[in-house]
């Protein structure tokens, strides 16, 4: 039987690149393409593929993130190939021997490798939950932290600290970041997206709409009928609503 493949890395021409190479490897059936973390996630969900080839360096949900949203939500997993440019990356959490994993610039053989040792796995044992369990804890221990920000302002691409971050929201379809010195959009799609890459222990869902820093709140304003609006440490001192839903959180966050 063919083994069907999902294919997911924020760069087309890698995609186009990988895509390439599999075509002229023998019962294999690609089955979809994706852009980002997101995607795979979804992709995962419902084609339920036998292979997957995952781009580790993604903006939002990175492909160390994929597998840890795919334990956390109990997924299928399928067998996984990390791609990256970099085999700094935490070669030594591979050797565990639970996934693989190729280097950019891709090479045909080595795609090859990947694509049979997959598919050993699938007619033999495959690697279980809880030594993937471990393998995302030693991934997670050993990739950098990224503790910036990319935003597009006045046509320029900034990166910003996230300490710098005051709040984001978003409005038909379009991410906008407010900033200590500055404002501009991500390229997120989604706020789900933004806060993958943002610290969870600093940011807030305070609004289906509204993301914040918690460090960056000023001023907790009581609202209407025992609601409350955040008054922000952003340059327009802006007013953020927070949702019922989310009133209980914020009695949490600051002892009201």
């Amino acid at each position: 039987m063919a083994l069907s493949v999902v294919i997911v890395d924020d760069e087309q021409l890698a995609r186009d690149e990988l895509s390439y190479l599999l075509k002229s490897v023998d019962d294999v059936n690609i089955v979809a393409q994706g852009h980002n973390g997101i995607e795979a996630v979804n992709l995962i969900k419902e084609f339920s593929p036998d292979l997957l080839f995952l781009d580790v360096q993604m903006p939002g949900l990175d492909g160390f993130g994929v597998l840890k949203k795919l334990l956390d939500k109990k997924l299928p997993i399928p067998q996984i190939v990390f791609a990256t440019a970099y085999d700094q990356y935490a070669v030594k959490a591979f050797e565990v021997n639970a996934i693989d994993y190729i280097l950019k610039p891709f090479d045909k053989k080595r795609v090859n490798q990947a694509v049979e040792k997959a598919r050993k796995r699938i007619q033999g044992t495959t690697a279980g939950t809880d030594k993937l369990d471990t393998l995302v804890k030693l991934l997670e221990s050993q990739r950098p932290q990224n503790s910036k920000v990319l935003l597009r302002s006045a046509g320029r691409l900034l990166l910003v600290d996230q300490k710098d971050v005051c709040f984001a929201s978003i409005e038909d379809g379009i991410i906008s970041v407010a900033a200590t010195n500055l404002d501009g959009q991500s390229n997120c799609r989604t706020l789900e997206e933004l806060l993958e890459g943002l610290d969870p222990e600093t940011f807030w869902r305070a609004h289906r709409s509204f993301v914040v820093n918690i460090n960056r709140i000023k001023e907790v304003v009581p609202w209407f009928k025992s609601s409350y609006q955040l008054r922000m440490d952003d340059r327009k001192q802006t007013e953020i609503p927070v949702s019922r839903a989310q009133t209980k959180r914020l009695r949490e966050l600051f002892g009201l």
